[in-house]
């Protein structure tokens, strides 16, 4: 959307690579070197000339990077309109398979979901204390075109994990940019939302879905004490159904991939 609108649009970006000029279907930008063990301090006053920050980096030793090292620092943010912190419905904790919304208790259970509440908490009161706009959107399970279980189903990596009434959700890559754009303009600050699909359901289900497609048959389920990912124990631990309605009415958005049947229909028949 960006790239096609007649906007004077300057972008700079961070990651782990050294600072270096780089091109996106005809947009020059600039790419800052930032990881956790310094950054290039060239990047503060782009920084504080921006008007729109979007910050995806996860906490790190169960702190936010940009929040300890220049907001603390006293970076000068007067001429933002914009910043939105992408944090995880890993915030809610176990639910036993019930709906929650953005106002059901947040009680996370692992050490990832303690640390992006915390981090939450640190940017509302830090937007609330320096009058700067910020909203927080909780992103439930990311797939993509790219990383998806019919990948996973093909090179033989997809699991069903036996383990009964857990439900999660999920959202398209494609939603999530979106409903960030879609925010540009639609904004309040101080908000939370959910973003995530109509259709929170097993990973079973899905599974089953994706083999029905390629016409495969279907993993064996594995008991969750026999799997030796930490991260997807931790996973099977929460089991929620998350509401996305507060996200849909706001922003007026409809999602391009409601369930995802939608989803993975579209990546199979376009051979993706």
């Amino acid at each position: 959307h960006l790239l096609s609108c007649n906007v004077d649009l300057k972008l700079i970006t961070t990651s782990r690579n050294t600072t270096s000029e780089l091109t996106f279907k005809n947009l020059k930008y600039f790419n800052y070197e930032f990881n956790e063990n310094d950054f290039d301090k060239d990047l503060i006053n782009p920084l504080q000339e921006s008007d729109h920050i979007l910050i995806s980096v996860p906490p790190i030793n169960g702190k936010d990077m940009f929040i300890e090292r220049l907001v603390k620092n006293n970076l000068n943010l007067q001429n933002l309109k914009w910043l939105t912190y992408l944090s995880s419905t890993s915030v809610y904790g176990n639910h036993d398979g019930a709906w929650v919304n953005e106002d059901s208790t947040t009680n996370p259970q692992t050490l990832a979901g303690k640390n992006r509440l915390n981090v939450e908490k640190d940017w509302l009161s830090i937007g609330t204390k320096n009058s700067l706009p910020v909203q927080i959107f909780r992103l439930s399970g990311i797939y993509s075109n790219s990383n998806n279980i019919l990948k996973r189903l093909k090179n033989g990596s997809a699991k069903i994990i036996d383990k009964k009434n857990h439900f999660f959700s999920r959202i398209h890559v494609e939603d999530i940019a979106n409903i960030l754009f879609e925010s540009f303009d639609n904004f309040r600050k101080n908000q939370i939302y959910n973003i995530c699909d109509d259709k929170p359901t097993s990973q079973s289900e899905v599974v089953a879905f994706g083999a029905k497609l390629l016409k495969i048959k279907q993993p064996s389920p594995v008991k969750l004490e026999d799997i030796e990912s930490e991260m997807l124990q931790n996973f099977y631990k929460d089991s929620k159904k998350v509401d996305n309605k507060k996200m849909k009415n706001f922003f007026n958005y409809n999602l391009k991939y409601p369930t995802y049947k939608e989803g993975l229909n579209y990546i199979f028949n376009n051979n993706i």
